[in-house]
Order: C-alpha cells, then structure tokens, then sequence
C-alpha cells in the first residue's frame, strides 16, 4: 500500500469515526432523554395526578360565606392538598368563555352556584381512593354534587404504564442501533491494519494485546460520544424551561447527575462490547480472508 492509498486510508477511517461519534451522540442523546422520563416516571405520574380537579358543586341556596367555612373544613382532610372557592361571578365568566357572552340572558337568575375546585395528593388519585374521596366530601348536606373524573384518572394510569414500557423498548432498539453504527466503525478500523494485525498474531502476539488498543479507542470514542450527548441534552432542556418550566422541574428534577452517568456509561459500555466482539472476530480471520 504506497502513500496515497494509506493516506486516503485515513482519511476515510478519520471520516468514519466522525460520522459514528455523531451518530451515537444523537442516539445518547434519545437514550438520555427516554432514562429521563423513565427515572421520573413516578413522579411524572405525581404531577398529572395532582394536578387534576375535583369538583364540589354546592346546592344552590348555598352561600359564597358557607362555602368558604367548608372550604377550610375539607382542607384539614389527610387526602387534600388544596381547595378553593369558585365564586358565581368566576364561574359565570369560564362558561361565558366556553358558551359566548349572551348565554345567561335566557336565565332569570344565575344558574351557576358557587363550587369548590380541590385537588388530591398523588397517593388519592386512584379509583379506590376516589370512591372514598367522593362519599366523605358528598356527605355534607351543602354539597350537590362531587366530580372527579374518575374515566381520566383511569386513562392516565394505563398511559403511563404504556409510556413506560414503549421508552423501555425505544431504549433497547437505540442501543441495538448503536452497537451496529459501532461494529461497522471498528470492522473497518481493524480491516485498515489487517495485515499489521496477522504480524502480531504471527509473532506470539496474544488476543487481549491485540485488542488493547481497540478497547481503548473504544473507551475514548465512547467517553467523546458520551459528553456530546448530555451537552445536547442539556441544551434541550434549557430550551424545553422556558415554555413549560412547571413540567421540565418535575421531568428534571434533581436526576441530571443519574442520567449523565447513564448516558456516559452507556456510551462507552456498548462502545467497548461493540469493539470487543467485533475485534474478537475479525482476528480469527485466516491469512486467506484477509484480501477479501
């Protein structure tokens, strides 16, 4: 192989390594994203639960000063986190929104009583807890109706069950994707030096000194991919702050640590199995293989 041949060599090796850095850098970057939700799930699941309504319509005849004195009633309940009282002005103006301006003029009087909006501890949102939830505030004689939207709660559950599971799948068919993206990467670093590699085997060289250097441009290209990776993830989530900050704290929270080692050890774990297996069976090869 003259010059031009090793130096065109090397440049495709260099190009290919780009290219694989690149490409398993956006598949951390997914695999990060997805060990996100999935270390949060939980506390995903807390969020949208406490952050569903039930609500209380009082009768009719019920006064806003009534509905104050058991407004504070409740609160002391161990299932609730907050309550509020919804007066007939507030709910007249979120029906006028939904109905138009004009729809109380066909009432003689306002047909909207005063309701409380109260929300649940994680641990209540559940169709169990509901039950309970629903008779103990139903039992007062003030109150008409209870509304928990029982159907929701139900759907958010199986979603999020089903969330999990397919993030769980996505995750195995990145790394899979990865160690394919790796192996095509190291099967033509190792093809390059072939023959220097027959000279080895040759000489009494050992299968584990074969591969040091393999293993350890694994190790590096793996550490490389992996830092890549959280900057973009990192980028991601600063970009996702700004519109929904509520929602990226609960999805965050304290786990950036967890998920950059994840995606950190992740990179160079399959980097270096990748390389491992591949480099294993390319110097098996016999002398004949080697021109092909």
């Amino acid at each position: 192989m003259d010059r031009k041949e090793r130096k065109l060599m090397r440049r495709r090796l260099l190009n290919a390594y780009a290219s694989s850095i690149v490409s398993i850098s956006l598949v951390l970057m997914l695999v990060g994203l997805s060990s996100l939700f999935i270390v949060n799930a939980r506390r995903m699941a807390d969020y949208f639960k406490e952050n569903l309504q039930v609500m209380v319509l009082l009768r009719e005849n019920v006064s806003e000063t009534q509905a104050a004195q058991y407004c504070g009633h409740i609160s002391g309940e161990a299932f609730v986190r907050s309550a509020r009282v919804v007066t007939r002005e507030e709910g007249e103006q979120e029906l006028k929104k939904m109905l138009g301006e004009d729809f109380l003029d066909v009432f003689e009087s306002s047909p909207v009583p005063v309701s409380l909006d109260v929300t649940l501890f994680a641990e209540y949102v559940n169709p169990d807890s509901l039950d309970m939830v629903r008779a103990i505030l139903g039992a007062s004689p003030l109150v008409e109706e209870v509304e928990c939207r029982q159907s929701l709660v139900e759907t958010l559950t199986r979603s999020l069950g089903k969330l999990s599971l397919v993030l769980a799948v996505l995750v195995a068919l990145l790394l899979f994707i990865s160690y394919v993206l790796i192996g095509n990467t190291v099967r033509l670093n190792v093809f390059s030096r072939r023959f220097t590699v027959h000279t080895m085997k040759l000489v009494g060289a050992t299968r584990a000194f074969i591969r040091r250097p393999f293993v350890g441009a694994g190790v590096l290209q793996g550490l490389i991919a992996g830092l890549i990776a959280l900057v973009g993830i990192s980028l991601g989530v600063s970009l996702l702050r700004r519109s929904f900050p509520d929602l990226v704290d609960v999805v965050v929270g304290d786990s950036m640590p967890v998920v950059a080692a994840i995606v950190v050890a992740a990179g160079i774990f399959i980097c270096v199995t990748s390389t491992w297996f591949v480099v294993n069976r390319l110097i098996s090869l016999d002398k004949d293989d080697l021109y092909y």
